[in-house]
Parts: C-alpha cells; structure tokens; sequence
C-alpha cells in the first residue's frame, strides 16, 4: 500500500511538473480569414501566423477561408456573420482593410470585432523590369517629373497602400495627383505579369509579394519605403533619394466580435507566444518584415488614429 501511493504521489508531482513547462492547447483548429486573394499579403500572413501557433504548441491546427473584394470588408463581413463569440477564428488586417473602411463605407466594420494584435510592418518596395531603362530612383523621378502621365505605375486596388503611397510620392516630388497615371490590379499576379510585359513602367508593393521576382533578377528594386534599409534589399530608401515619406502596411490580426475578457486574453496570448517562434522569426526575416507588436487597447487606440491619418490623406490626394 505505501508503495503504491507513494508512485501515485511520484506520479501526480510528474504530472504537474510536466503541465507547467508544456504548453496547453489554448486553441483547437484556429481559422483564419485571409481578406485577399490567395498567395497575397493576407494570405502569407495567415498562413504564416497559423504554423507559428501550431508550433507554439498552441494551437492543434489551423484552416484558411479566402475572401477578396472591396478592400477587404467583404472578407471582414463574412468574417464577423460566421464567427459570433467563436475563440478559434481570427481575421487579417491592416491598413488597406482600414482604407477600405474609409472609402467603402461598410455596415459591417472593425467596431464589430475584437482587436487582439499589430504584428509587423511591411514596407514597400519601388521595383522595375530587368530591361527597363531606369536604372535608378533618380532617372525614374526625373522622368515622372517631366511627363506624369508617360510612367505607369502598378500596384493594389484603388485606395491601397501602394496607391495612397505613390500620390504622396507624387505630391512630395511636386506632381499634382490628377496627373498621376496609376493602375490599380485586384491580385499581385497580375500586376508582376503587366509589368513584366512592359505595360508598367515601375510597381510598388510589400517585399514579401515581389521577393521571388526580384531575387530571380526579373525585377530591379529601384528603392525602398522603410526608414531605414532593408536587410539584403540593396536600394536606398526614398529619404536618402530625397524624398521625405515612408510607404509601408502594417497587419495585425482581430478576434471573433462578442469574445469574453478571458476568451480575448487567451487569443492575445497565443498569438504572442506564436511570435516568438523559431518559424516566425524566420519569416520575419525572409520576408523582410520589420516586427512592431501591440496588443489590446493599444492597438484598438492605434486602429483609430490610422482611420483619422489615412482619411486625412485620401482626401488630401483627392481619392475621396
């Protein structure tokens, strides 16, 4: 008898020993809605984050719902009329999704769900077609500077990042925005194919959705929108060119609307111990994502101040 409970006290003290250093599955399969077409931004982030939680040890598994359109509300609308109170969904966002908001008007917002956190910040890259004849950001802006109308550029959907970046572009060089000649694409893919063939003249967008092109030599990156240099990208940023604006999107990601403070706590901290991952690092770093967490009310209070900013600009670039 002593025998016996003695292993059984060995037993439930190993146990217990074990419980505190392994971590719990807070979450079952997480699933995300990525707000964008696959393979875009969105979509590497989701993705991304739900092999960074499964490694964790935090999450059992994950799935991912596509859902392109209207600067990403139409994702976000299925998003919060399929996920009600649910801990295990998560939706991808940043600052097209809050554009969208902006121009679109949606009954459905980010008012009806719940901020869990900002994860990083992508900035854009200002690249051309091998054969171009731009061999610099200087004998591009001098060109634009001239002609407006004569240098296409290529990006997101009307209103995106990579539009709202190249008015303000347009407008710290001089360049009235009417007179920009911007072409928006629905998907990454077809905006690499347009210039490509020769049809655009430069493209902006996040380094991770180019990185292929430009590491293949397909595409020369002319300069980049961060405040400083990328690492491995051998561009200088737009400041050093001369021109005192940084272009760049940040993501983050939102919890199921009605969630409990416990639910959200749970959510918070699962995706916070995903960033800490191996994985995720590795992807920071490959992708060329400068990490910038917040969570909670802080990011709620950042969301809003990104409303009033991008509002501020879209009118002042006559997109509203």
């Amino acid at each position: 008898m002593r025998l016996e409970l003695r292993n059984l006290i060995r037993a439930a003290v190993l146990t217990g020993a074990l419980a505190a250093i392994l971590p719990a599955h807070a979450l079952e399969t997480v699933r995300f809605m990525a707000p964008g077409s696959p393979g875009g931004g969105y979509d590497q982030t989701a993705r991304t984050l739900g092999k960074a939680l499964q490694e964790a040890g935090v999450a059992k598994g994950a799935m991912y719902d596509n859902k392109n359109g209207a600067g990403g509300t139409l994702g976000l609308a299925q998003f919060v009329n399929s996920s009600k109170g649910e801990v295990n969904a998560l939706c991808v966002m940043g600052a097209i999704m809050v554009t969208g908001v902006v121009q679109n008007k949606p009954q459905i917002s980010l008012s009806n769900v719940t901020p869990i956190a900002r994860l990083f910040t992508e900035y854009n890259v200002i690249a051309v077609r091998k054969d171009s004849p731009y061999k610099s950001i200087d004998d591009l802006m001098t060109d634009f500077k001239k002609n407006p109308a004569g240098v296409k550029w290529g990006g997101g959907s009307k209103g995106s990042v990579d539009h709202i970046g190249t008015a303000e572009l347009a407008a710290t060089a001089g360049v009235p925005a009417g007179k920009v000649n911007y072409v928006p694409f629905g998907g990454g893919g077809e905006v690499v194919s347009a210039t490509l063939g020769g049809h655009i003249s430069a493209i902006t967008g996040g380094y991770a959705e180019l990185s292929k092109y430009i590491e293949g030599g397909q595409f020369r990156v002319l300069a980049v929108g961060s405040p400083t240099r990328l690492p491995g990208v051998d561009a200088p940023t737009l400041k050093e060119a001369g021109y005192n604006i940084e272009i760049g999107n940040w993501r983050g990601v939102y919890g199921a609307a009605n969630l409990t403070p416990a639910q959200r706590k749970e959510l918070t901290d699962a995706v916070l111990a995903a960033t800490k991952t191996k994985g995720w690092q590795e992807a920071l770093k490959a992708n060329a994502w400068s990490p910038s967490v917040i969570t909670g009310d802080e990011f709620a209070k950042f969301v809003d101040d990104e409303h009033t900013r991008l509002r501020s600009v879209m009118t002042t670039v006559g997109l509203i």
